[in-house]
């Protein structure tokens, strides 16, 4: 789908939203909320993302044949844990039904030069995902910064079986960029494995969501991003989608390098 207007990329970015809410105070109620958010008059959301302790109320409200998948998060937000410990969120979170893990890997070993930490990490994480459960692996690149960094993290999380790699976690103070997108999205195209992005944290508009899918339609080719090889992690971006799809103007492009 080329995108030739506001209207086209907001209906292409409602399909491949994650739609999120993993504030620290998060209530069962704010999450009935957000599945009723996550079914628009326009299209479904391609996933809600939330907190473990709630997959359970979600698998049970959504059932078992429903079109929105739930994503949770393991290892969140620090990348502190041990395997043992991540590996035994993840199980628990699969138990209840979630469909998505995003993991985030121990970048801060990683910046210390442990290369084999995140390896482990993404290997024993990735056999406690049987398929379909899909593995999203979010490297904290405003973290990292580190160019060369950034390409490694994202060449041992595909390695090791990811099957989205991720930019953040939306919980430290530099989050999703257009310049750790293109190092990921080459890390991607080069690999030549089927291995989706996901760009979260700060992209807020349709305008935002249009500058990340015009360099995915550049580094990879035409019509690649889908809901199988592309997702935003976003809170707010919903509102946006929403007021353009209804007619409205995309508010100002807030992110970039």
């Amino acid at each position: 789908m080329e995108l030739q207007s506001s209207r086209e990329a907001a209906a292409l970015a409602l399909s491949l939203l994650d739609l999120t809410n993993l504030n620290d105070d998060c209530t069962p109620q704010q999450i009935a909320a957000l599945i009723n958010r996550a079914q628009t008059s326009y299209g479904n959301t391609a996933a809600i993302c939330i907190w473990p302790r709630f997959v359970a109320q979600a698998r049970a409200a959504f059932g078992t044949n429903h079109g929105i998948k739930i994503a949770t998060v393991v290892n969140f937000p620090s990348g502190d844990l041990d395997v043992a410990t991540v590996v035994s969120e993840t199980e628990r979170a699969v138990a209840d039904g979630a469909d998505e893990i995003d993991l985030v890997i121990p970048y801060k070993k990683l910046l210390a030069g442990d290369e084999a930490a995140v390896s482990e990490m993404v290997a024993a994480v990735r056999k406690a995902c049987p398929a379909p459960v899909l593995l999203k692996v979010i490297l904290e690149s405003g973290e990292i910064k580190d160019r060369v960094l950034i390409r490694r993290a994202s060449e041992i999380s595909i390695a090791e079986g990811a099957d989205f790699i991720k930019t953040s976690t939306g919980k430290v103070p530099t989050n999703a960029t257009l310049e750790a997108a293109d190092i990921m999205l080459q890390a991607i195209r080069d690999s030549r494995q089927k291995v989706g992005f996901k760009p979260s944290g700060g992209i807020s508009s349709v305008d935002d969501a249009t500058l990340y899918l015009r360099l995915a339609e550049t580094i990879m080719q035409p019509n690649w991003a889908m809901p199988s090889t592309f997702r935003f992690g976003a809170s707010s971006l919903l509102d946006d989608i929403l007021n353009v799809l209804g007619g409205g103007t995309s508010a100002k492009v807030s992110n970039g390098y």
